[in-house]
């Protein structure tokens, strides 16, 4: 194929601004029409792509995409979503800065052995009920986004996507704890800077004459639908398999390719993300069977935040090809031999696309460095610092924006649904820039030079 010019990254571009503005200027419009502006952009991209490579050429493309990243992609969230609703948590907590400091703690040390969607989806509505009481919120959702939906998921393969692929390329399963250190470092500053961030909303809520209803308290922590977590595991269990499944003899064919249902020209369903698929929807058709519908009335439980999730990111899946197509062309040729470099370069990428291609970029680039020792894996031998640096660059940078990390959106929508005003697309960058960027900076300095 030829080299994909830079205006075929135009509708990507347009999708973005249409997330990003016409919630602000056209909300009701873009509610009803979230679907036709989406079909229009990914039309916008694939017309043009098929007159200038050919509509095979297009087709292959736009189903590689579809089968290979969006359907085992959107499989997973509606999987964890179903059952994560199935979860209630009933007791006597009041939303508080030392309770939600707590819990935001735990959930960013869940992420790493439930993956940061399960975490996500697990807290983020036991989160909103604390706090429903108060009126200044939003911020507790933003560092939930921080924390929980992107840091949190860097110490395992389970955990964030990206390194479930290093795993794949040989990446030892434990040597994602050597970001331990680091994730300790922004997980003590970040909880310190949201508890007095916190402190000072919990403040202007009480003196606002806001008060907790604990009229009739609940001196019992109770929780509904706990076999869920069977399900769960079980849904931790498929994404394990997806990672080590292609590696076995009886999955490959001769030539060592994963063995599949061909769709069209070299586009294949996988067996291993088949398997994967057949058990997320299992889980998630039993945690239905077999969950009472009172559980989920509880949660508030609607499919908004799913069908949202859904239909826009199954747009950036499809318009972002080209630049993902242009960054795997050029990625060697960018001169990134230093840490921070590496660091920058993935997380800056990693904040608008997505950082699991993003990472085996700059994997794959650090492996044509020649290291003398480090890491040995199937792209080459990357020295650890290295190492380090793209996954965390990977992992916590997803967090810069909505579209960065799945769960961002997702926390934003069900967010929305239970009546916490959000910060809009900009407004949120615009936290990220504020909390996360000088964060990201003190990491360079500390660990990355």
């Amino acid at each position: 194929m030829e080299n994909i010019p830079l205006w075929l990254c135009i509708p990507f571009a347009g999708l973005l601004l249409c997330i990003a503005i016409l919630p602000l200027v056209k909300g009701e419009w873009w509610e009803k029409n979230r679907p036709w502006a989406v079909l229009a952009w990914s039309l916008l991209f694939i017309i043009p792509f098929a007159v200038k490579f050919g509509a095979g050429e297009a087709t292959e493309t736009v189903l590689e995409c579809l089968i290979d990243d969006y359907l085992t992609f959107i499989v997973l969230l509606f999987g964890l979503f179903c059952v994560s609703g199935n979860i209630n948590l009933e007791g006597d907590l009041v939303g508080s800065p030392r309770l939600n400091t707590g819990l935001l703690c735990i959930g960013t040390l869940l992420a790493s052995c439930i993956g940061t969607t399960g975490a996500s989806m697990l807290l983020v509505r036991p989160m909103i009920k604390m706090n429903s009481w108060r009126k200044n919120k939003s911020h507790i959702m933003v560092f939930f986004i921080f924390l929980v939906s992107n840091m949190g998921g860097c110490l395992t393969p389970i955990g964030d996507p990206p390194l479930l692929m290093g795993f794949m390329r040989g990446v030892p399963f434990t040597w994602s704890l050597h970001l331990f250190p680091i994730l300790l470092f922004n997980l003590i500053i970040m909880l310190i800077v949201f508890y007095y961030t916190d402190r000072r909303a919990y403040r202007r809520d009480i003196a606002l004459g806001m008060r907790p209803d604990i009229s009739k308290p609940n001196t019992t922590f109770k929780i509904n639908g706990l076999h869920n977590i069977i399900f769960m595991v079980m849904i931790v269990v498929a994404v394990i398999l997806s990672g080590t499944l292609p590696g076995l003899k009886i999955f490959q064919d001769a030539a060592g390719n994963v063995r599949g249902i061909p769709i069209f020209g070299s586009v294949k369903l996988t067996y291993p993300a088949l398997i994967e698929i057949m058990i997320i929807l299992l889980a998630a058709f039993l945690s239905f069977k077999t969950t009472k519908v009172e559980t989920r009335t509880k949660n508030h439980f609607t499919w908004g935040a799913i069908q949202e999730v859904a239909v826009l990111f199954i747009g950036i899946f499809i318009t972002m090809q080209p630049a993902l197509m242009i960054l795997k062309a050029n990625g060697a040729k960018l001169g990134l031999t230093q840490p921070w470099e590496m660091f920058w370069a993935t997380g800056a990428l990693s904040s608008f696309l997505d950082n699991t291609p993003t990472y085996m970029v700059f994997l794959t680039t650090a492996g044509t460095l020649g290291a003398a020792s480090g890491i040995a894996t199937t792209v080459g031998m990357i020295s650890t610092k290295m190492l380090i640096a793209i996954s965390c660059g990977a992992v916590f940078m997803g967090a810069n924006t909505y579209i960065g990390n799945a769960p961002n959106f997702m926390v934003k929508s069900i967010s929305d649904e239970n009546g916490i005003k959000m910060p809009s697309f900009f407004g949120y960058i615009l936290c990220s820039l504020k909390y996360l960027i000088p964060l990201f900076i003190l990491d360079t300095l500390v660990f990355f030079l």
